[in-house]
């Protein structure tokens, strides 16, 4: 698929979750919707999900894939980079990152995306691949999109 139908794809994605968001009364819901969407729709992600930042610790929210890790600790992991950092990070190869947390060792690329309101994360938004290389700026910029539906910040 080039980069042009992936915008295209992820432009029709965007719109079907957003006409299912309109009918999620809380971002618990909204957050299981999005995750069975994009696990289903895109082949090529092997775990969508989402971790509630809880203090300083990342919880398991809901997620569709394998299971996962429960707790992600402070100061390691590329969801806790995308905590700190207030910002996606983007992993080719999760093997070759410091500090990363193999929660399913089959993975070798990774996306994380921090949901933000008023400059406090709530929860990251986590893509695992088994392939490498799987993302890239396209996907974040989709992803970002979806961190920013107003369910996902109440």
């Amino acid at each position: 698929m080039n980069q042009k139908q992936k915008k295209s794809r992820f432009e029709r994605l965007y719109v079907q979750l957003a006409e299912l968001l309109e009918k999620s009364p809380d971002s618990q819901s909204a957050m299981a919707s999005i995750s069975a969407v994009l696990f289903h729709k895109i082949s090529d992600w092997s775990w969508v999900g989402f971790y509630r930042l809880v203090g300083d610790l990342l919880y398991i929210g809901p997620y569709q894939g394998p299971v996962a890790c429960q707790v992600l600790p402070a100061g390691s992991g590329v969801c806790q980079l995308a905590v700190t950092e207030l910002k996606s990070i983007i992993v080719p190869n999760v093997h070759a990152f410091p500090g990363h947390i193999p929660c399913d060792s089959r993975t070798n690329s990774e996306l994380v995306v921090p949901v933000i309101k008023d400059g406090t994360v709530l929860s990251v938004i986590d893509l695992d691949s088994r392939q490498f290389n799987t993302f890239d700026e396209i996907d974040a910029e989709f992803i970002e999109k979806i961190a920013a539906f107003p369910i996902l910040r109440d």
